[in-house]
């Protein structure tokens, strides 16, 4: 069979929040097959083979048939290259550490054209899966070589550059598992969790509540050190020195054996422990050195090394070090035995996802510095059966919570507490945590802010520790939410359709704004932070959404969307508490999207529906019947909004559970509840502004329905429908 030329990607568009096709980011592509529309699957010699012989684990591929194997039987009896490819891509996600389990692939209105969509937690690694994807496809249709390992080794450099570290991933799982909404700040690992001015910012394990005093005091070990003796937390005796002659004098001062450190490092850095000659002394003195601003020489305690998590002034998670040694063969060098007998475990790695780290004897000082007290080098042939220490901290990777004695836990509770952190990682030399440290000589040697959760998330032995819901239980505290739903969230109000809808987004913020909330608007009128018009230019799109749910001061945000928004972008928040749909109007403007005609905008609208909270509601316009079709797919209460009060769909709507409805009636407003009705005023009334400008009604009724489904008091809806200007103000020059 002649080569294939290549499938085209026409267009790569990422969907940043709920879209057409699901509520998490997306990568969407549009694809031609050109040849390959005409070869499915089981057309093309050897692919099936070759793509099950380089990614075995598509076996485990559901596909459309619900059960393992799924996607292999597709392959088998026929399917298209853009489904191919589609899978192909998730397994390279799978295999690269960021496990994906959605995608979708879609045929257009053009022949050999489709769209393909996956989950997509960061573009940069989702364009990266599918260039690797795409090449590893088409090596395995025209049978040519591809180094899959490669592939994956370049999609994991992406996930090791672009995404989140394994801490705050963590903590942002355990998030997203409470319904918390989160958005990533910088390319870092600085997080918002929740919308507005219900957020709480994380930085790895550092919060917003832990403070730079705290931070500094933490990073001078002396000073630390002085402050929990005088609250009688039990400490090594140590003094600062500035030369290697000073280290051996303090360590003659102090007592043999003695650990040298710097003042102020972290994660075991520089430290070197158990010295008694004054040549590894003044060695050590010189590995701590680069390492910090200062070095300190402290007595020894013997024991294990412990690092303890304390969050929120409580123990949640402790680990126990382990002294690190090979044993000799008489044949193999200590560089050999080090790769055979330690690098070679699964558990050791140089990516921060794993708990143990590759023990480099080029560039690890400290490693060298032991082997030259056992007047060892890295070319030494050990004799058979001699047992080596290679490392004697820095390996704490053994789950030990359980064991915690109440009194261990009680000390490193006071010991964050002294240094005031909210977050912090307790390190503690003791022969047996499971006894009081007094009976013991134990010790605390460190407190660290900004704790590694790792050892805690992938412990080498024992059981992992739900240290992520731990600290966001300490930023929201559950007794403090009765609802849980609502943990992190502002009310969210969305506004989607073409018929009125700034109008309505400007009137519902003024009423919030009435109502006691420092309110958000953006909308194609301008961004707005309550009266005052930030931006005059069109906002109503993601971007300008993004910003309001990024501002602390806003309390409340009102944001419009059309259908171009949702099949661009998505939409900005993750949930709402209102969402507003007018119409189904504009296919005809929605071509590149492969929108032709008013039936395919169900699917796009309704995305304004889906996101709804089960304590929210959806305001829906009763006169269009394919508007009205969406209440069913509402997780939260349905508010119908027409003119006519006698429409099927209201009069059903309102004999059914005491359905909610905002109609006219002698033209008049009324708010409906089952057979209960409540007259808001005339439409003579309900007026606009000190003008009495007479508002659009469809837009006056879908504005009413969207305040009284945030429980706005009717009276109050009266006043501020007279009070609303719909002239603009003028945009502010105040900084934003």
């Amino acid at each position: 069979m002649a080569k294939i030329d290549d499938i085209q990607l026409l267009r790569i568009n990422y969907l940043r929040g709920p879209n057409i096709w699901t509520y998490r980011p997306a990568l969407e592509v549009w694809l031609d097959l050109g040849a390959l529309e005409d070869h499915p699957s089981n057309t093309l010699p050897g692919l099936n083979d070759r793509l099950t012989a380089w990614l075995p684990a598509l076996v485990e591929h559901h596909c459309g048939v619900g059960e393992r194997g799924g996607f292999l039987q597709r392959l088998q009896e026929g399917t298209w290259c853009g489904h191919v490819l589609e899978h192909v891509v998730i397994e390279l996600l799978n295999l690269s550490g960021m496990p994906t389990g959605f995608g979708q692939t879609r045929s257009t209105s053009v022949r050999g054209v489709y769209r393909m969509v996956f989950r997509a937690r960061d573009e940069q690694v989702a364009r990266m899966a599918l260039a690797q994807g795409h090449r590893l496809l088409m090596a395995a249709i025209n049978d040519e070589p591809f180094d899959v390992q490669a592939a994956v080794a370049m999609v994991r450099t992406e996930v090791d550059d672009r995404y989140l570290g394994p801490s705050t991933a963590c903590i942002v799982t355990a998030a997203t598992d409470r319904g918390i909404p989160h958005i990533r700040l910088n390319d870092g690992n600085l997080v918002q969790l929740g919308y507005g001015a219900s957020q709480r910012r994380i930085w790895t394990a550092e919060s917003e509540f832990t403070s730079a005093i705290a931070e500094g005091i933490a990073s001078d070990k002396d000073l630390t050190k002085s402050l929990l003796k005088s609250c009688g937390v039990p400490i090594p005796e140590g003094q600062v020195v500035n030369s290697p002659e000073e280290a051996w004098e303090a360590a003659q001062d102090i007592g043999l054996p003695v650990v040298v450190k710097p003042s102020d490092g972290n994660h075991g850095r520089g430290v070197t422990l158990d010295l008694h000659k004054k040549e590894d002394i003044e060695a050590a003195y010189h590995v701590a050195y680069p390492e910090g601003s200062d070095v300190m020489v402290e007595r020894f305690i013997p024991g294990d090394e412990h690092r303890l998590l304390v969050v929120g002034g409580k123990l949640v998670a402790a680990a126990r070090g382990e002294v690190v040694s090979i044993t000799g063969n008489g044949r193999s060098t200590v560089k050999e035995l080090i790769d055979t007998q330690l690098n070679s475990d699964p558990r050791r790695g140089y990516e921060e996802e794993y708990p143990l780290e590759i023990i480099d004897l080029a560039t690890d000082t400290k490693v060298q510095l032991e082997l030259k007290r056992q007047e060892l080098n890295a070319d030494s042939v050990p004799t058979a059966g001699r047992v080596i220490v290679v490392q004697r901290n820095g390996n704490v990777a053994v789950d030990c919570t359980d064991d915690v004695h109440p009194e261990v836990a009680y000390i490193a509770q006071l010991a964050a507490k002294v240094v005031g952190l909210d977050i912090a990682g307790i390190d503690m030399v003791a022969v047996d945590i499971s006894k009081p440290l007094q009976e013991q000589g134990g010790a605390i040697v460190e407190v660290n802010a900004g704790p590694g959760l790792l050892m805690h998330l992938k412990p080498a032995v024992g059981a992992p520790r739900p240290v992520g819901q731990a600290i966001v239980e300490h930023l929201f505290p559950t007794e403090e939410h009765e609802d849980d739903e609502a943990v992190g969230r502002i009310p969210v109000v969305g506004v989607a359709g073409t018929r009125g809808t700034s109008t309505i987004a400007r009137l519902v913020a003024w009423l919030l704004h009435l109502g006691g909330r420092h309110t958000g608007l953006a909308c194609r009128e301008g961004l707005f932070l309550d009266r005052r018009c930030v931006e005059a230019a069109d906002s109503a799109h993601w971007e300008a959404a993004h910003r309001l749910l990024m501002n602390q001061m806003v309390q409340a945000a009102v944001i419009e969307n059309d259908a171009r928004t949702i099949l661009r972008d998505g939409l900005a928040y993750d949930r709402c508490q209102v969402g507003v749909v007018t119409d189904m109007e504009g296919a005809e403007t929605l071509g590149e999207f492969d929108i032709q005609d008013r039936e395919q905008m169900t699917k796009v609208m309704r995305t304004q529906v889906d996101v709804v909270l089960d304590d929210g509601a959806a305001v829906l316009n009763a006169a269009d019947p394919q508007v009205a079709e969406l209440a069913p797919l509402c997780d939260g209460d349905v508010v119908l909004y027409a003119q006519d009060a006698s429409l099927p769909a209201i009069v059903e709507h309102r004999a059914r559970d005491h359905g909610r409805a905002v109609v006219l009636r002698n033209q008049s407003v009324v708010l409906a509840t089952g057979s209960a009705e409540h007259v808001l005023g005339t439409l003579s009334e309900l007026t606009f502004g000190r003008n009495a400008i007479v508002p659009d009604t469809d837009a006056l009724l879908a504005a009413v329905g969207a305040a009284w489904a945030l429980d706005i008091a009717p009276d109050l809806i009266g006043a501020g429908i007279k009070t609303f200007e719909p002239e603009l103000p003028a945009v502010s020059t105040l900084p934003h």
